[in-house]
């Protein structure tokens, strides 16, 4: 699967793809087949007390895996999430960050698996960050790559 070069392109087509990334202010700051960064702002994702919505900080964090999956070469390959575990720790009141890694053999391993078999299961371990830095949750994500059709 081909995915534009920069960030503004892959923050547009996910917002697009699905808008309520949209209305959050997702923004993708970096994706390689390796990494992913997004970033969410306070405003409009707080809640009635002015900290982040719970469901803000897991949708930061859940999307990072479709976003590098967007590098696979799987012909049909769609990623899908099976199960995604958060641990809040701080409440966040300022804009948060989402980063995840997927070592390079982890990568190349879902890609062989999903083209030979039709799906490959992987793991993401994410941290979301406020802009001082503190974490302020961690996520554990199971994914699929599959292949539809």
């Amino acid at each position: 699967m081909t995915e534009p070069a920069t960030p503004a392109e892959l923050t547009a087509l996910a917002r697009t793809m699905i808008p309520i990334l949209d209305a959050m202010g997702l923004e993708v700051l970096e994706v390689t087949p390796h990494s992913a960064t997004a970033r969410i702002p306070a405003e409009p994702n707080v809640n009635h007390f002015g900290a982040m919505y719970a469901g803000c900080l897991f949708t930061v964090a859940e999307v990072l895996g479709g976003l590098m999956a967007g590098f696979m070469d799987v012909p049909g390959g769609v990623p899908l999430v099976k199960r995604l575990e958060i641990d809040f720790s701080r409440p966040a009141t300022t804009a948060v960050t989402a980063r995840t890694t997927l070592s390079e053999a982890e990568f190349d391993r879902v890609q062989a698996e999903a083209i030979a078999t039709g799906k490959s299961n992987y793991e993401l371990v994410a941290e979301v960050t406020d802009e001082a830095g503190t974490v302020v949750a961690r996520t554990r994500g199971f994914y699929q790559m599959r292949v539809m059709g």
